[in-house]
């Protein structure tokens, strides 16, 4: 006998396969990438560190300027 297979049986069979497909090299892949992942982690931590510093001494210097102009301003009226 044979048996027709349905479209909810069908579209249950591709979706098993698709999640079989997308969990195995995930779990494959894991293990071998930790090391470059630590290393670019560092880079990244790095870059971040350096604009934020940057950052901070640009906003440094742009309030050390304001106050500069508003005394300026308050003590030539």
């Amino acid at each position: 006998m044979s048996e027709q297979i349905t479209r909810r049986r069908m579209f249950s069979l591709f979706g098993l396969a698709t999640a079989s497909i997308l969990a195995v090299p995930a779990a494959v892949l894991t293990p071998s990438d930790a090391e470059a992942q630590t290393y670019g982690m560092q880079r990244r931590h790095e870059r971040r560190v350096g604009r934020h510093d940057r950052r901070e001494t640009r906003r440094t210097g742009r309030h050390e300027r304001r106050n500069d102009r508003r005394a300026g301003s308050t003590s030539s009226q």
